[in-house]
């Protein structure tokens, strides 16, 4: 089964009032409207509602985020979050080395990282049937319940992404990340 090869990545003019001041937001901040951004502006209420959510407050750091996303995107076979998160990990301080890690499901330079690393890719694999050991690790890493319940939330916003692209596939519009 593959992806619908042209699924329409909206202009500016082509979404609603909201989508539009939306999109004006985005190229503020980024410079650009990230084109998995504009494909769900096809919906008047999903690409508002994915925000909200995705920028929702959370008790890891930019970097453990990253770490999360990486791991995720890779046993989903995301093309774009893999691109996107690696060009992100690295103004996160992350060489292409540890990025190349992440994606693995191991951090070998950060026992917290690691712990984080490798029960992000269990939950992506397992669907949350992750082994117990993991999670006893994961709080023995310094994490806590709190961490715990952000890390579904986290996992669950790429899962979202990573779907919507493996889905529509978008064209990419960060450098391509390397394969595994």
């Amino acid at each position: 089964m593959s992806a619908i090869s042209n699924f329409k990545v909206p202009t500016i003019e082509e979404v609603s009032p909201e989508n539009q001041e939306i999109f004006k937001t985005l190229k503020s901040a980024l410079g650009f409207v990230p084109n998995i951004y504009a494909a769900m502006a096809n919906s008047k209420n999903a690409l508002g509602n994915y925000l909200t959510f995705s920028n929702g407050a959370t008790s890891f750091s930019k970097k453990e985020k990253e770490v999360i996303d990486l791991a995720v995107s890779q046993v989903n076979g995301c093309k774009y979050c893999l691109s996107a998160h690696t060009a992100i990990g690295k103004m996160n301080g992350f060489s292409d080395e540890q990025i190349l890690e992440l994606r693995a499901g191991s951090a070998s330079w950060d026992a917290k990282q690691n712990a984080l690393a490798k029960i992000s890719r269990s939950i992506a694999e397992t669907r949350g049937k992750v082994d117990q050991a993991l999670v006893a690790d994961f709080y023995a890493a310094g994490y806590n319940n709190e961490n715990l319940v952000d890390l579904v939330v986290a996992a669950g916003i790429i899962n979202i992404t990573n779907t919507f692209h493996n889905l529509t596939d978008v064209a990419i519009d960060f450098p391509v990340a390397a394969e595994l």
